[in-house]
């Protein structure tokens, strides 16, 4: 048997809930990041709370830089302290700063992107399905020490 950890108030838009969690990625700290998909917004749930914070999206569905539009999938970049989202229904792929972010920057754009996972020298991979290919939405560069 599993143990909830967050969004234990049955489905909904407030902060104690969630509406179709997708994907999710744990930092090092064991906080907790939800791609939220029906509410448009992505959900730092820390070890042990009974509520989660916004910290991307969260001001309704939409395209523009402080807006989400059905993420699918999140995950850490340490490198830039950021979150890297799958923005599926915009066709984006979005850099979120974690701290004070009140906006994403766009890094790859029409795309059709399900899911994000890293790499061994911390660049994002993005399946891209309909492409049949992945996609490193920059440079690569060398890991640091």
């Amino acid at each position: 048997n599993g143990i909830t950890v967050a969004g234990e108030n049955r489905q909904g838009n407030e902060i104690n809930q969630l509406s179709d969690p997708w994907g999710l990625c744990v930092d090092d700290d064991q906080t907790i990041y939800v791609a939220d998909t029906s509410t448009h917004r992505i959900v730092e749930w820390k070890r042990g709370a009974t509520s989660g914070q916004v910290v991307a999206g969260g001001n309704g569905q939409g395209s523009g830089d402080h807006q989400l539009n059905y993420p699918e999938d999140v995950i850490i970049d340490k490198e830039t302290d950021s979150l890297i989202i799958c923005d599926r229904s915009n066709g984006r792929v979005v850099r979120w700063p974690r701290r004070n972010g009140t906006s994403g920057e766009t890094i790859i754009s029409n795309i059709y992107c399900w899911g994000l996972t890293m790499d061994e020298i911390v660049s994002p991979l993005v399946p891209f399905r309909r492409g049949h290919r992945t996609t490193l939405p920059f440079e690569r560069s060398s890991p640091t020490s």
